[in-house]
């Protein structure tokens, strides 16, 4: 069998570089590359948006409150009814009172002690 010769080419050319340097081109940023930095940039804004939102809203003021022990049948829409100003919306009024109690549902049990605004 006869030998036979291998060469190689590589990114500078033939094997052993006899071409000299490789020419250098500048970064060219394809239509794709600039959409996906467009959208990556806007996620960043939006992340920053929200943290800076979630930053800026702190504690609320302090609410003077009294504890209330549930009686049989009583409900916590009936109570928000009771410490809603007028024209509140009952149902922001239900969430205040069950994320001042740590609740996770409306429902309560007789017996039960929760807090209500003292200002009702």
């Amino acid at each position: 069998m006869d030998a036979m010769a291998i060469s190689t080419v590589g990114p500078l050319g033939p094997a052993g570089g006899a071409t000299g340097r490789a020419e250098e081109r500048p970064l060219r940023l394809t239509r794709r590359g600039r959409v996906v930095l467009v959208l990556l940039a806007a996620v960043v804004l939006l992340l920053a948006a929200r943290v800076g939102v979630a930053v800026a809203s702190g504690p609320g003021e302090p609410v003077e409150v009294r504890v209330h022990v549930v009686s049989s049948g009583e409900t916590l829409w009936e109570l928000a009814q009771g410490v809603a100003a007028p024209g509140e919306d009952l149902r922001d009024v239900v969430s205040g009172l069950a994320e001042l109690n740590g609740l996770s549902s409306s429902g309560l049990q007789a017996g039960q002690k929760i807090l209500l605004p003292a200002s009702a």
